[in-house]
């Protein structure tokens, strides 16, 4: 598997970048697989990509979008959907949350339809909304309905994270060792830029090791 990349990208080497997580043979595996069919096969280009899901992920550990919100939380986040009039209806709530917050945008139904947390937050790079899941689906030749549960699997993670990351022409920018440009086209902003720089540069140093 390993062969397909311009470099040595062993089992060790991924470990070692994934800090001991306990899945890393299995996140290895998807990582060899599906990386090279998105040309994403070159030292620098690895480095990025693990770079920033290192962050994304929360160390390839937090696969599924986190909803757990605080009444707090909610107003700050969501200040058009959540106020001091309905925010007790919802915090704690990731289902209630996701259906209202998402509801009626990105291609998802109103909040009663359920679509804001079918269509939540999944894989490497979470994937948000019935329009982007619908792409996704389309590129792989899978049935929508299918999508979801596919996101909560090793290869799904992975390969969502590779179609954003094609679909954003990402490779020019880790060609180019820009992770400030990779982070606005991936966060939409810079939150987290000195983790995904210094998560990057760990990377790049066991890669090159």
């Amino acid at each position: 598997m390993a062969d397909s990349f311009t470099f040595d990208f062993s089992l060790e080497k991924c470990t070692a970048i994934l800090q001991n997580n306990p899945y890393s043979e299995h996140w290895h595996e998807a990582l060899c697989k599906i990386l090279p069919d998105y040309d994403i096969n070159t030292l620098e280009r690895v480095a990025c990509f693990m770079g920033q899901t290192m962050v994304e992920s929360a160390g390839y550990k937090a696969i599924i979008e986190n909803l757990n919100y605080r009444p707090e939380t909610l107003c700050k986040v969501w200040p058009h959907y959540f106020n001091a009039s309905n925010v007790n209806d919802y915090a704690h709530q990731p289902e209630k949350i996701a259906n209202r917050a998402y509801g009626g945008r990105m291609g998802n139904g109103d909040e009663a339809s359920g679509d804001g947390f079918k269509y939540c937050g999944r894989g490497l790079i979470q994937l948000t909304g019935k329009s982007n899941y619908a792409k996704f689906a389309e590129s792989i030749d899978t049935p929508l309905d299918d999508i979801p549960e596919f996101l909560t699997t090793f290869e799904g993670c992975v390969q969502s994270a590779c179609w954003f990351w094609e679909a954003n022409n990402l490779n020019a920018l880790a060609d180019q060792g820009d992770v400030l440009g990779l982070t606005k086209k991936i966060n939409g902003g810079t939150l987290g830029l000195a983790e995904r720089q210094q998560h990057t540069a760990n990377a790049h140093q066991i890669l090159s090791s």
